[in-house]
């Protein structure tokens, strides 16, 4: 890895806890208003539904691309709905604003802050960048720099998103390493040339749902969590 310089990581899943973040968001506006309401039920489908899904289908040109948080709005309406809560507007937003306050996973500050005393480290997300600022500064995440889809036109696991971080940080491809949660993503930036590092979150879809770890050897380094990252980088 001596010729690798910058180390990119998608965000949500990988360096934060997105479903205990909005559950544990949704548990005080139940609280607040003394309704009770599935939310973890509630944040899987916020997420599959109003997330995952409406990327796919702007990456297929099925629909127009739009920022995250008006997907994530559109999808939260529709939940409410479903749900039979009625919020004012201004709870509603500030619901809706929970993307932008995840939690990140205990190994996350501390282990980038490792990494970063070698290499770049950057975002690259679908997150949109006002919403990747806020969750940095929320979470105390030290990145050199914050790289989103919007920058790019485009979602991953589009092409242009991997070829653009490369080009924006003036890096080849085999200079990069992708740092992610998900197989989709890291299968992606390998296909452009990328290195890659896959970070197992167990936890990530809560207790029950098993989360496969890749067999050694199937990306250039399967890891626990960014500390043992940074032990095997020897940082």
């Amino acid at each position: 890895m001596s010729g690798v310089r910058a180390l990119l990581f998608d965000v949500f899943g990988t360096v934060v806890d997105w479903r205990s973040s909005v559950i544990a968001k949704g548990e005080a506006v139940g609280k607040r208003h003394r309704v009770e309401i599935p939310w973890p039920e509630f944040a899987d489908a916020w997420r599959r539904e109003g997330y995952s899904q409406a990327i796919a289908q702007i990456n297929l040109g099925e629909a127009p691309r739009q920022d995250v948080d008006v997907l994530h709005r559109a999808m939260l309406d529709r939940l409410l709905a479903r749900y039979g809560l009625d919020l004012p507007e201004d709870e509603v937003v500030d619901l809706n604003m929970v993307w932008h306050r995840l939690w990140p996973w205990p190994d996350s500050p501390s282990g980038l802050t490792r990494l970063k005393r070698r290499y770049t480290i950057s975002t690259l997300s679908n997150g949109d960048l006002h919403l990747l600022t806020n969750m940095a500064k929320n979470g105390a995440l030290p990145w050199d720099c914050i790289l989103a889809a919007e920058l790019f036109g485009a979602y991953k696991p589009d092409p242009r998103v991997y070829d653009g971080a490369a080009r924006l940080l003036r890096c080849a491809p085999e200079e990069c390493m992708m740092v992610a949660a998900h197989e989709q993503d890291l299968q992606a930036a390998r296909a452009r040339g990328f290195h890659t590092a896959f970070v197992h979150r167990p936890r990530e879809f809560g207790p029950g749902v098993v989360v496969p770890r890749p067999a050694d050897g199937t990306y250039d380094f399967v890891v626990a969590n960014f500390t043992d990252l940074a032990d095997r980088l020897g940082v």
